[in-house]
């Protein structure tokens, strides 16, 4: 069997020089608690603290990133259990099997990494996985599972993070937070996040009896605008942060009140069409910063995705399940009369995310060099990997400097990845860190003090912890 090992200075420079200064910073800044202001973990998860079901549920269904290059490398989704709870152990057992089988496929990916650091250093694991060990690894990590100390909140408290933020729905009643927030026993802040995608997009089938599930008088409106108010009130009480926005598209055209109404009553109808139901989302998104700057929520937007490019899977597995796929992005038109209205106001912070890395120092660093409301998100889902970080560093911070940055962002359902993914970034930050060190350009005291703010600081300040 092949031995799994984590080389200590994984992903520093392979430069002596250079390392030895990465390797200072990163040691200094390695076992700070994490801030994990944007994902996904189900906070039912941490309240029933039940323990994990096994190998296959906790780290390969819920994880699109994994089941999707499984998918493209020949493996059915049904033989990996996509769209499905918890499956019998003998099904749970195959899917195992042929992760462990297809490991190859890994190589090269940020997946790989994650992995490997979740395996040897939260389960003991120390082979690397392959068809032949498959069961034994199996075995070896259902053991651990049934003990107390791998329940979710005792791993909470291992992976030491401070802060978690959830993503829900704006008609969730959030009871789970609510009994989150009253149990003494969590020292985690855990915190939901105000995601109305699908109440904006009126367009979509089923959205005149969904946008009933928002409460109040929807009829016409100013009573959906209100209803919208009244749920983000709700959120902001139960410790919410931020409102998260992700569409094909980052338009804010506002619309005259009359054509708003007009569109509203269409979409009730069933008769709006998809230019004007795209008009009417746009036009909800600068009403959704114009509502930030009243209650506060920072508001985070990850356009440019086409969602669920494969409509058979969509429809055999629902969305979220790996084909979401990136397209090009536009921001410096699209998000111009939000920012000419509410730019400068000094309750709004506006987080930008892409999956278009050409965007970063085309318009995004450019943006928020000058806007003070506007921070250039961590690099995201299909960027967030060694090549395109370092790619981001190098764009934004010398167009806008270091204080402009969001702080790394995991955005993951995978639990268990949580510290991997934030060790990735603290690792990358140090080694860019390390050049600028190396060549001159800051003092090593600087680069530790920028470090440990985008470790620690930044996150919180622009999240307004």
């Amino acid at each position: 069997m092949a031995a799994l090992t984590l080389h200590p200075d994984r992903l520093l420079p392979a430069d002596p020089g250079l390392r030895s200064i990465a390797r200072r910073l990163y040691q200094e800044v390695r076992d700070l608690p994490i801030v994990s202001p944007h994902g996904h973990v189900d906070p039912r998860l941490i309240l029933d603290d039940e323990p994990f079901v096994d190998p296959t549920s906790l780290f390969i269904q819920p994880d699109h990133y994994v089941t999707r290059l499984l998918h493209a490398g020949g493996v059915p989704l049904t033989s990996l259990g996509v769209g499905e709870g918890p499956l019998p152990e003998a099904r749970a057992r195959e899917a195992w099997r042929i992760f462990c089988a297809n490991w190859h496929l890994f190589r090269g990916t940020p997946v790989r990494f994650w992995f490997e650091s979740s395996f040897a250093e939260i389960f003991g694991v120390r082979e690397r996985p392959s068809v032949d060990n498959a069961d034994e690894l199996y075995d070896h990590i259902s053991a651990r599972l049934a003990q107390d100390s791998y329940r979710p909140r005792a791993l909470l408290a291992r992976f030491n993070i401070s802060f978690l933020a959830t993503t829900d729905d704006p008609a969730d009643d959030l009871a789970a937070h609510r009994a989150l927030r009253d149990d003494p026993a969590i020292t985690t802040r855990v915190a939901p996040t105000f995601r109305p995608d699908r109440y904006l997009e009126v367009g979509r089938p089923g959205w005149s009896s969904l946008v009933k599930e928002l409460g109040g008088d929807v009829s016409d409106y100013a009573g959906y605008i209100a209803a919208l108010e009244e749920r983000r009130r709700y959120f902001v009480s139960l410790g919410a942060v931020s409102a998260d926005h992700g569409h094909f598209d980052a338009g804010t055209e506002p619309l005259d009140i009359r054509d708003a109404e007009r569109l509203y009553h269409s979409a009730l109808a069933g008769t709006i069409t998809t230019v004007e139901a795209t008009a009417f989302r746009r036009h909800m998104i600068f009403e959704m910063a114009r509502m930030s700057c009243d209650d506060g929520l920072v508001m985070t937007l990850h356009p440019g995705v086409w969602r669920n490019h494969h409509p058979p899977t969509l429809a055999s597995f629902g969305p979220d399940t790996g084909h979401d796929i990136p397209v090009q992005l536009e921001l410096t038109a699209a998000l111009q009369p939000l920012l000419e209205r509410f730019g400068t106001h000094p309750n709004l912070h506006l987080v930008l995310f892409t999956v278009d890395p050409d965007v970063y120092s085309r318009e995004i660093a450019p943006l928020a060099g000058f806007y003070p409301c506007l921070y250039a998100g961590a690099p995201w889902w299909f960027l967030d990997n060694p090549s395109e970080i370092r790619r981001y560093q190098h764009a934004v911070t010398e167009t806008a400097g270091f204080t402009r940055l969001s702080g790394f962002i995991d955005d993951t359902r995978a639990f268990c990845s949580i510290p991997a993914r934030h060790d990735m970034s603290r690792r990358l930050d140090a080694r860019f860190l390390a050049e600028l060190v190396a060549e001159h350009r800051l003092d090593e005291d600087e680069a530790l003090e920028t470090l440990t703010a985008l470790v620690t600081t930044q996150p919180r300040e622009v999240f307004k912890l």
